[in-house]
């Protein structure tokens, strides 16, 4: 069967990153495409479930490592159900965050783990995403912005500014060392030139996968 392609996009809390996300799936099915949105964690019934666990509640609710086998639970699910079948039938799965977040917020921030997350991902996922937006912004903008969104999913916003700091240095980190997946879009601007930004470097790889 023909493979689809693999879209995600990551950035710390408050990027803009689930917004852009939600756009370039709405463009692309616009378009003609057949495209999927999903999410992480979540984006299967069972994941869902366990995101509740994960992004509410008290920030030191689970070790740093008891988060890396929920989320690899979770990723696993969302693999299975979710993001494997809409590729094998030939869709643009566009994912709001992926591996690269848990290598970051698990494997960076919440301790020296990013060897056991690498190693759960490879044992466990075996998957990487065709191309990866990474929508970096200033940490203190970033955070007021996750600050004022209603809602109950702040745990990890919590966490404070110093950590939003750590995050953002990772993330460049990641693209730097796989520069062929990665690319920095910047998101300090309004949403629609970050959306210009993310079309541009999403326009090479598309052609092979219109819809007939």
């Amino acid at each position: 069967m023909r493979r689809g392609l693999f879209l995600s996009f990551e950035g710390i809390d408050g990027s803009g990153k689930s917004t852009q996300a939600r756009a370039l799936h709405a463009r692309l099915v616009a378009s003609g495409r057949d495209a999927v949105l999903t999410r992480e964690p979540g984006g299967s019934p069972g994941a869902e479930e366990i995101r509740r666990l994960l992004l509410t509640g008290a920030p030191d609710r689970w070790s740093a490592e008891t988060e890396c086998l929920l989320f690899t639970a979770a990723r696993r699910d969302h693999v299975e159900r979710t993001i494997r079948p809409a590729l094998e039938a030939g869709q643009i799965v566009v994912c709001d965050r992926f591996a690269d977040s848990t290598r970051v917020y698990q494997g960076v921030t919440r301790g020296d783990l990013r060897a056991k997350v690498d190693a759960l991902h490879d044992l466990m996922i075996g998957l990487e995403p065709d191309l990866t937006f990474l929508i970096d912004l200033d940490p203190e903008t970033g955070l007021a912005r996750a600050e004022a969104r209603a809602g109950a999913e702040l745990r990890f916003e919590a966490m404070g500014l110093a950590t939003q700091r750590q995050m953002r240095a990772a993330f460049r980190a990641l693209a730097e060392a796989a520069p062929a997946r990665f690319r920095v879009i910047d998101g300090s601007g309004p949403a629609e030139m970050v959306a210009a930004a993310v079309d541009a470097a999403l326009a090479p790889h598309l052609p092979a996968h219109a819809r007939p």
